[in-house]
């Protein structure tokens, strides 16, 4: 798995498209816990467990159905009433990409046993085509080692900076759009050079 900080960062890169002003941050920080939220069935270890079981590691909480769950509860659960400048189906969408994006950076490692996508209807474990990310040592003990050090550049590289590349091309092209609409007709802003 990417660590827990970068899927994080990841959900921070698909925040930049779901902006509007007005929205609370706390949807953002919604976001990020659902990104993370995934990796829970680590405790499973300690109860026996195998990572390769439904409930194992990279197992259901990590497929697209999870997903779509755990964004339709927090979309009940923690904002029912909606938020101001998004709608509901898009508040679902951006929670089920946040959460969603946790198995598909853990398809790009380059370690574990898969991700079962499509649990719970079927348990296989895929990895993505291309998998440059280092896989992260399970544990904060071992993280703080010389593999934990190979694994933090691998996501600078292959997480942090697309998703800095994605929230500032979202920015730029926002921006841009923003200075080349027209003035509504009737704007006296429009008359002044």
């Amino acid at each position: 798995m990417p660590s827990v900080f970068s899927h994080a960062v990841a959900s921070v890169g698909i925040s930049a498209c779901f902006y509007r002003p007005g929205i609370p941050n706390r949807v953002w920080l919604a976001g990020a816990l659902c990104s993370m939220v995934p990796d829970l069935d680590v405790v499973g270890f300690r109860f026996g467990i195998h990572y390769g079981d439904f409930w194992g590691h990279r197992g259901f909480t990590h497929s697209l159905v999870f997903a779509a769950v755990l964004a339709g509860a927090t979309l009940v659960l923690v904002f029912p009433q909606g938020v101001p400048n998004l709608s509901r189906p898009a508040l679902w969408a951006y929670l089920f990409v946040a959460t969603a994006s946790h198995g598909f950076l853990d398809a790009m490692t380059d370690g574990g046993l898969g991700v079962a996508f499509f649990a719970p209807v079927d348990n296989t474990r895929y990895f993505l085509p291309w998998t440059p990310i280092r896989v992260s040592p399970i544990g904060i003990g071992r993280f703080f080692s010389a593999r934990g050090l190979a694994v933090v550049r691998s996501e600078l590289l292959w997480v942090w900076i697309p998703a800095a590349v994605l929230t500032a091309a979202v920015w730029f092209i926002r921006s841009s759009a923003r200075t080349q609409a027209p003035s509504p007709p009737g704007n006296p802003t429009a008359l002044n050079p």
